[in-house]
């Protein structure tokens, strides 16, 4: 890239504040426009089982609107949320990495972070997660009751010898089914990866797995419960052939109970005993969300189904650009090799793809498994390494040990191995977060180590610009099993190397083996290198909607929910209206529905498709051009010159890993202990990562959140859901 004239060249300090002002500016003034239509949602979702809404707004806006109830839901359940979507996008493209106000806005939030509840059902949660759960509990309780309220305030026997209690039975049947498609509209935003917003409130795609579950659930009781409730009542009523019907005008038994039986599969098979112990059977079911969300819209029909459609949206424009993303085969430029059956890929990457540390990338290698993905940490700097993107593998199941066996069978230089990816995907917040800190304590287990190589990693880029960021006091303290796990700490650094770039951070490492109880006289079998050789089909890691993606987002979008009012709307004037008029009691709600889904399939997809081309097409020159190469000389392994604490290899302590030699402790024998080692830090502000087994999590948010210290600022990161 030439350099401009006016490149590097700083402005006068009064037009940089200036500047950073405005820009504040309108980032707040964005983000105080999504919180009030966000908050308008909520209440339109309470309004909207009173009489109020009944009686005063619905008549308003079908005179309004003019195409029924459909257009009325649209209007209020879909736009807003979808608005608060493309919102998000020009906030988060507004937003800068390295934000004036980072470590302000981390001290205002640090006693809505700090954990309150550790160990439950519900896992680690916060006073924020606990405040929104309670009311999204209390907002669910308000929609029911204010719902049977109604009901049964004009409650008729509409059957010969029916009771007052079997119609009420299925009043409270019908709004639990009603009720339930709260959570529903929601179940979905948390899963969407690369949604707007997930980063808007600071969330990664894997820490918002967690309300993905409890929303599951949540709905699950309530669906459960509205289909027990009428089986009681077709049972009690002599009408149990109901459920074998499909009504053409009315809710289709039938789908709905096809319905219930995909999210029971779900359910059951998401337990975490089942899911831990046969994650496949865990994963496939999950595809059933496809039949599932199909029969949903076939049981209630289209005019319902805008409830949930918002979730659903979001969702189908994030898979459509996964799918987009992951047909391409990416360029898998070398691997290294750990004794400890533990393997870094080294991916090309495109210069313009940024990510933030603690991100989450998503594999799939065909020789290893045609349908399965795998999330696994980046454990690179888009900073520091412009053109790789890394991750680490460890083995620990069967695809794992499949793929470590794959790599370790190719020779040092030769071969080639198909990669498809999704991502990467991190919360945007993440990545300045912790530069906020004095201090920054990371504490991991096992293979946990590798959100924390990222982190470290980014530091010592910004350490080279100390002048505008100071970059934390850093302690590491990682948990082995054996000692051949230390071999972990060689991914510190780059596979170019780079222990002269550690030097300059203020960084201490405490390594615990506890399963031995002294060091191992033998010495350490060194890794090794595998070089692939490139195919013309590989292309590099890049952002799958170019350099301005969350724009682009945006307008993907808001330009795919128009094309889907436009086909929506002729079908309903041009179509439907002149058979069925606005009665909803003529023409097949199956049809209808069907018609629906079919025009926001083809909607996404086409307004999807086109976009992904085009920055295909446009950033296509930018493609990274790899040589087949046997590569370059490894960097020294930091772990084969510590090779132990005792003093094994001495002879090598005048090479250039000397600082990180002197910054490392190897402890045998036992655990660290946490709580001296945590309470013992000085600072105001001590940031407090832990990545590892649940356990670990759940002592280490004890300590932070228990006591009178308030300087320990917790946050976990974690797959285990």
């Amino acid at each position: 890239m030439e350099d401009t004239p006016d490149k590097g060249k700083k402005r006068p300090p009064s037009a940089a504040a200036a500047a950073a002002a405005a820009a504040a500016a309108a980032r707040s003034t964005v983000l105080l426009l999504a919180a009030v239509v966000f908050v308008g949602w909520l209440v339109v979702w309470a309004v909207f089982p009173t009489r109020t809404y009944s009686s005063t707004w619905a008549p308003k806006l079908a005179t309004l609107t003019g195409f029924g109830k459909q257009a009325i839901r649209m209007i209020l359940f879909v736009f807003p949320v979808l608005f608060v979507y493309v919102v998000a996008c020009v906030y988060l493209h507004l937003q800068k990495d390295g934000d004036h106000d980072t470590r302000s806005r981390n001290r205002r939030m640090a006693a809505w972070r700090r954990p309150l509840l550790v160990r439950g059902p519900l896992g680690i949660v916060t006073p924020m997660e606990l405040a929104f759960l309670v009311m999204l509990l209390a907002l669910l309780v308000w929609f029911y009751c204010a719902y049977m309220t109604a009901e049964f305030a004009k409650i008729r026997i509409k059957l010969p010898g029916e009771k007052l209690w079997q119609a009420r039975l299925e009043k409270a049947a019908r709004r639990l089914g009603t009720a339930g498609s709260l959570c529903v509209a929601l179940l979905f935003l948390p899963v969407a990866r690369g949604s707007a917003l997930l980063p808007l409130v600071g969330l990664s795609s894997e820490a918002s797995v967690k309300y993905h579950v409890w929303l599951g659930h949540l709905a699950m009781v309530i669906f459960t419960a509205h289909g027990l409730c009428y089986i009681s009542f077709w049972a009690s009523t002599d009408q149990i052939d109901e459920m074998l019907k499909w009504a053409r005008t009315r809710m289709a038994n039938v789908a709905g109970e096809l319905t219930l039986l995909c999210g029971l599969a779900m359910w059951a098979t998401a337990l975490p005993r089942v899911r831990r112990r046969m994650f496949e059977l865990f994963y496939y079911a999950h595809h059933l969300y496809v039949p599932f969300v199909l029969l949903c819209a076939l049981h209630v029909g289209v005019t319902a189904f805008c409830f949930v459609l918002p979730g659903v949206f979001v969702f189908a424009v994030d898979r459509c650009l996964r799918f987009l993303q992951s047909r391409a085969r990416v360029r898998l430029v070398s691997a290294r090799l750990l004794p400890s059956q533990a393997v870094e890929l080294n991916f090309a990457k495109s210069p313009g793809l940024r990510y933030s540390p603690t991100s989450t990338l998503f594999v799939n290698m065909p020789s290893v498994s045609r349908l399965e993905w795998h999330p696994f940490t980046v454990t690179s700097s888009s900073s520091l390494e412009p053109d790789t993107l890394s991750v680490v593998v460890t083995s620990r199941g069967t695809w794992t040990r499949k793929l470590y066996e794959t790599v370790s069978s190719l020779p040092p230089s030769g071969g080639h191995l198909a990669v498809s990816v999704e991502g990467p995907y991190s919360a945007a917040a993440s990545c300045t977060r912790f530069l906020g800190y004095d201090s920054l304590v990371m504490v991991s287990g096992g293979s946990g180590i590798t959100p924390f190589i990222s982190v470290i990693r980014e530091l010592v880029h910004q350490s080279a610009a100390a002048e505008t960021v100071q970059a934390p006091r850093l302690l590491l303290v990682c948990v082995f099993k054996t000692s051949a796990e230390l071999d972990m700490l060689d991914l510190l650094v780059p596979v170019s190397g780079g222990l002269s770039a550690i030097s300059r951070l203020d960084l201490r490492i405490e390594a615990f083996v506890t399963r031995e109880g002294e060091p191992s006289s033998a010495r350490k079998q060194p890794g090794r290198e595998v070089w692939f050789k490139p195919w013309p089909s590989d292309a590099p890691v890049a952002p799958v909607l170019g350099s301005n993606a969350w724009l682009w987002l945006g307008a993907v979008v808001a330009s795919s929910f128009a094309v889907f009012l436009v086909l929506v709307a002729a079908l309903q004037r041009f179509y439907i209206y002149p058979v069925d008029g606005d009665t909803n009691h003529v023409y097949p709600w199956a049809a209808r529905t069907m018609l629906n889904l079919l025009f926001l399939g083809a909607s996404v997809a086409g307004v999807t498709g086109a976009a992904f081309l085009w920055n295909k097409r446009g950033s296509a020159g930018e493609g990274i051009k790899v040589k087949s190469v046997d590569g370059p000389t490894p960097g020294i392994s930091p772990v084969a010159l510590l090779h132990w604490a005792g003093g094994v290899e001495r002879e090598l302590e005048s090479l250039p890993a000397q600082p990180l030699l002197q910054a490392t402790n190897v402890h045998f024998g036992h655990r660290p202990d946490l709580k001296r080692m945590l309470l013992g830090i000085e600072g105001e502000n001590v940031g407090v990562m832990a990545s590892g087994p649940q356990g670990m999590l759940e002592q280490v948010a004890t300590i932070c959140s228990s006591g009178p210290p308030s300087n320990l600022h917790f946050q976990c990161i974690s797959f285990t859901w």
